[in-house]
């Protein structure tokens, strides 16, 4: 909790304004060679899904662009990440 407010009371205070382009991209194959998958457990909006075939799904329409996932991952070219185009990605409200 932060400041006593759950983080699902949080995300109330949080819209998205998804941008046609992603921001982050996941490359499943070099995915699938990670032991460790931390963007799985490292994301704050549990974005990333691991797949039966060891890869990882990835949704960036709800990203908080917090650049957690680019800086724990292990494995060179898996993560791009890139801020959103102009006037899009994650709006906070102060609530």
């Amino acid at each position: 909790m932060y400041r006593g407010i759950s983080f699902e009371d949080r995300m109330g205070t949080v819209d998205f304004d998804v941008g046609e382009r992603a921001h982050i991209t996941v490359d499943t194959e070099v995915c699938r060679s990670c032991t460790t998958q931390a963007c799985v457990s490292a994301c704050p909006a549990k974005l990333f899904v691991p797949t039966g075939d060891g890869g990882i799904l990835f949704n960036y329409e709800q990203c908080f662009e917090c650049g957690t996932c680019y800086q724990i991952c292990n494995n060179v070219g898996a993560i791009s990440w890139t801020y959103p185009d102009g006037g899009h990605g994650v709006v906070f409200r102060k609530g």
